[in-house]
């Protein structure tokens, strides 16, 4: 304790001490001092690390990287230096005739889409030289695929399956949609949707309904694509610049790819398109109005009805006199028909009360008859009556009366072959007379006798009179006319067969093939007036049999017509004489009179209809020749109309009438004040010598018969073979369509319209590539496939002796001659020079187009249809139908109205386009990868999935 007193007394002294010496602010400047000495020590530790710190990570860099100068002298070195000039070799096909249009746009490219912003960054070019650089390679590389592939088979294969595929899988869209039978608020997006789960169901693999419907998706996809050629034609270095790569991928997608895929999926620019192509067919009213009464689009009649209401307020606005004013009233009534048929079907589309023409033409008033003579010489009715016979049971009376047609005109050459072989002192009698006998007992056995199945059920003393003439005496053409005779009078007159096909549904579509069939929507129209199917205001244009039948047979009734007069017209651009001819009929009560206006190929058509239906006519009436030139000359129609003058007169002479009382419908027709609605022609006539069934069975023995050797006593043998088992051979063929006969070998089946387009059509079609080109395409287009197969394998026949009697045997060569010509040097060039003056017109980046009014869109769609209808040539319509005909062109052109299923057709193109020039690089497995995002195709493997693990769990 002392200890501890004594050290406080201390303390406290010192601390006197040193208050007292130094004042009591001391010990704040001693803190202050403590303070600064560490600080002072922090500072110099600090200042010592960094130095040291410096040395150190300077030894790192010079031992690892050399020696460079650093900073802006570097960069100013760099810059004096004189830059290495690149060498552009501007060679890239091989043809200059490519390469100065492509190397073209390939400026013009990067003038539009590089240089306009990179100027603005730097004024080196080297970037943009590399950038040049790798385009022409890639372009020589490209080339050089292209020169070393073989493009036949994609244009007459590939691209033709995709398109009927294309075609098939529209056509079951629009099917399952009118299956569904309920109105659509969106039927476009509906069927866009339709469309989609039809081709996924269709190519089972793969679809592209989010390329074709998302345009984020489709700018992806085409990045994508493009950044895979450019693995395939770009060196690696090259492809390894991730810049340059990604320029020229931008470049390619979406300044090349995409405005040119947008512009070609475009349906107002197909439709352009279309018009552009067929600009030399003129607008025919007939077809017009037909295209208003069956639009089913209220944009298109609406903007129809206010162009027409525009041009009725103009023409009412003019102030005119004279001739002009009936001009001016006619084009005011025909506007004001116009506007009133546009309103009536917008009132009828509006209020949901849509009308099937085929299903209620049966409740309005009288159907046309058609005889049946008519109907078994017709192509079209034929098949409809077919179909009915069937259905009843009674095909084998239809198939012996068309057996035996083909039986008596085989026969009938036959023998005068015979006859002219025998004059030229060869002597072959017992030998075609053995053939015909061999083909008659065919048709007996096939038919007639008692093993036949199905027999033709006829007077059994008939048939035994024809068995013992056949046993006893030579064939000739016509023994089978009697029993022939008598089927045709039981068909005729049996209630089972053609009274009640008249009243049947399959009537109804015969007629409304053969265009016979008048529109019951329009029947109880405000004013009255009945108005025809046809678009005609004053009726019906078409005259049906049914009407020809109605016109007076009374001799009391007179006729007469000459030509008043000729003149010349120009419609055009096309020159050609009209006659007018004066009418004059009296009866006892009345009389009329009017003109009506004729072309010499009117006359022509007339003179070739009857001469073919009364066959007398065609030794006493005798037409006017043709002339090729000089024929607008006065003094030549002068001379015509004085020739047509007098074969008028010969014709309405009183007993030529009374010698052919059928005459008088077709004159009646003729001479009617309308437009004259043609036959059949020249080149009709020769289809129906091929597609003619009583003809096609008469070419099958012909051939048969025309083909024994003249000397070899083998070849008589086995031809007599084959003409004693003609007539089964015949039936067989036919039972093949009606009765479903099963193959002896059964083949694994798959549903047809479930597939793609891509099988062989047949054995004999494959081969032959415009045949099979043609057939599969109206296929497609006209749905022949839902028809019998008879009229199918007759339009074979129709195609394969039109082909071979155009082109001959070289037609293959020629169409792989085609298809060189226009993969050739002067066509490719050709197909660059319109891209560039398409993109770059002068020189300078052409401007997005405006989209064009809804109403010029809509009325340029009018206008379309109407084209196609009217340049569908009547033939066409004589071999399938008219209603097929129209359906099947409209189908076509309603397929181009929509631009996600038109962009859907130009990537398959694009597809089997790059597949077929890089065939090693695995093309189809990657385009499967790049759409297996399809919502469509995730819902597809769902419902497999669901429909699969049911069989699975059992």
């Amino acid at each position: 304790s002392c200890l501890q007193t004594s050290r406080s007394i201390w303390g406290w002294g010192s601390l006197v001490l040193f208050l007292a010496t130094f004042g009591p602010f001391a010990v704040f400047y001693f803190a202050f001092y403590i303070l600064c000495f560490v600080g002072g020590g922090f500072v110099v530790t600090l200042l010592f690390g960094k130095s040291n710190s410096e040395k150190y990570l300077e030894q790192c860099e010079h031992s690892f990287l050399p020696c460079t100068s650093v900073g802006i002298p570097k960069c100013i070195e760099e810059m004096k230096r004189e830059t290495r000039p690149i060498k552009i070799d501007r060679r890239l096909t091989g043809a200059n005739i490519i390469d100065e249009p492509l190397q073209q746009v390939i400026q013009f490219s990067l003038r539009d889409y590089v240089q306009y912003w990179y100027y603005t960054l730097s004024d080196d070019e080297s970037f943009l030289l590399e950038i040049r650089q790798a385009l022409q390679y890639a372009l020589v590389q490209f080339s050089a695929r292209s020169k070393e592939t073989d493009w036949q088979p994609y244009f007459t294969t590939r691209l033709v399956d995709d398109f009927g595929t294309h075609l098939r899988v529209f056509r079951k869209a629009q099917q399952r949609i009118a299956e569904k039978g309920n109105q659509m608020k969106d039927h476009a997006e509906e069927l866009v949707d339709t469309f989609f789960e039809v081709e996924v169901e269709m190519e089972k693999e793969v679809c592209r309904d989010l390329v074709c419907t998302s345009p984020k998706d489709e700018e992806g996809f085409l990045r994508d694509l493009c950044e895979v050629l450019l693995y395939i034609l770009l060196p690696p270095g090259d492809f390894q610049n991730k810049i340059m790569r990604y320029f020229v991928r931008e470049i390619l997608s979406r300044g090349i790819l995409l405005p040119l895929i947008n512009q070609l999926s475009d349906p107002d620019y197909i439709n352009q398109y279309v018009i552009w192509m067929i600009r030399d067919s003129n607008c025919n009213y007939e077809a017009f109005m037909n295209i208003i009464k069956l639009s089913d689009n209220i944009g298109e009649l609406e903007a129809v009805k206010d162009k027409a209401s525009e041009e009725l307020q103009y023409l009412r606005s003019l102030d005119t006199a004279g001739d002009d004013i009936n001009t001016i009233k006619n084009q005011i009534n025909s506007l004001l028909y116009v506007i009133k048929v546009c309103d009536s079907r917008i009132q009828r589309l509006q209020s949901g009360k849509e009308i099937d023409t085929v299903k209620l033409a049966a409740n309005f008033g009288k159907l046309c008859t058609v005889p049946l003579d008519h109907i078994l010489v017709d192509n079209v009715a034929l098949q409809f009556f077919m179909d009915y016979m069937q259905q009843t049971g009674g095909q084998a009376h239809l198939f012996f009366w068309m057996t035996v047609e083909g039986y008596r005109v085989t026969a009938q050459q036959q023998l005068e072959v015979l006859q002219s072989r025998q004059k030229d002192g060869k002597h072959q009698t017992n030998q075609t007379k053995g053939l015909l006998r061999a083909a008659a007992f065919g048709v007996y056995e096939q038919y007639l006798s008692e093993k036949a199945s199905p027999r033709v059920n006829i007077d059994d003393n008939l048939v035994a009179k024809l068995a013992e003439t056949l046993n006893h005496e030579d064939p000739t053409p016509e023994i089978f006319d009697d029993i022939q005779r008598k089927v045709y009078e039981l068909m005729l007159r049996d209630e089972r067969f053609y009274p009640s096909f008249k009243q049947n549904v399959l009537y109804v579509r015969m007629l409304a093939e053969l265009d016979m069939l008048k529109d019951p929507s329009f029947r109880g129209s405000d004013d009255g007036e009945g108005e025809s199917f046809n678009g005609s205001p004053t009726g019906s244009i078409n005259l049906s049999l049914d009407d020809l039948s109605n016109v007076p047979s009374d001799e009391t009734v007179q006729l007469h017509a000459y030509i008043s007069d000729t003149g010349v017209c120009n419609d055009h651009g096309k020159t050609y004489a009209l006659y007018a001819i004066t009418v004059h009929r009296r009866n006892a009560n009345s009389e009329e009179m009017w003109k009506t206006y004729r072309r010499y190929s009117d006359f022509h058509d007339f003179h070739m209809r009857i001469t073919e239906q009364f066959e007398n006519l065609a030794n006493i009436l005798k037409l006017p020749g043709k002339k090729t030139f000089n024929n607008m000359d006065r003094e030549f129609l002068e001379k015509r109309k004085k020739d047509l003058n007098a074969y008028l007169q010969l014709l309405l002479n009183p007993e030529m009438m009374k010698a052919s009382p059928a005459l008088a419908h077709y004159v009646y027709d003729f001479l009617e004040n309308k437009a004259y609605s043609k036959g059949k022609g020249d080149f009709a006539r020769k289809m129906d010598t091929f597609v003619n069934p009583l003809r096609n069975s008469m070419r099958n023995v012909s051939n048969a018969v025309k083909s024994i050797p003249d000397s070899l006593a083998e070849g008589m043998t086995k031809m007599s073979d084959n003409m004693g088992k003609m007539s089964e051979r015949l039936g067989q063929d036919i039972k093949q369509s009606f009765f479903k006969v099963p193959p002896l070998m059964q083949k694994t089946y798959s549903d047809p319209d479930h597939c793609r387009v891509a099988a062989p059509i047949d054995d004999n079609v494959d081969d032959n590539i415009p045949l099979r080109v043609m057939l599969l395409l109206m296929d497609e287009v006209f749905d022949l496939k839902e028809r019998n197969q008879w009229l199918r394998r007759n339009i074979k026949n129709l195609l394969q002796q039109l082909i071979r009697a155009t082109y001959g045997d070289t037609i293959n060569r020629k169409i792989v001659d085609h298809v060189d010509w226009m993969t050739s040097p002067e066509q490719v060039a050709d197909a660059v020079k319109r891209f560039r003056d398409a993109f770059w017109p002068n020189g300078i980046l052409a401007e997005a187009v405006p989209r064009r009014d809804k109403a010029i869109r809509m009325r340029t769609r009018v206008a379309g249809k109407t084209k196609l209808l009217e340049v569908m040539p009547d033939e066409l319509k004589h071999i399938i139908g008219a209603e097929t005909t129209r359906k099947g062109i409209l189908r076509v052109f309603e397929m181009f109205q929509h631009s996600q299923l038109n962009k859907r057709m130009v990537y398959v193109f694009l597809e089997r386009f790059l597949e077929t020039l890089f065939p090693q690089n695995k093309f189809p497995e990657l385009f499967n990868k790049l759409h297996s995002r399809s919502k469509q195709m995730q819902r597809y493997k769902q419902r497999l999935h669901s429909t699969q693990a049911p069989s699975l769990q059992k």
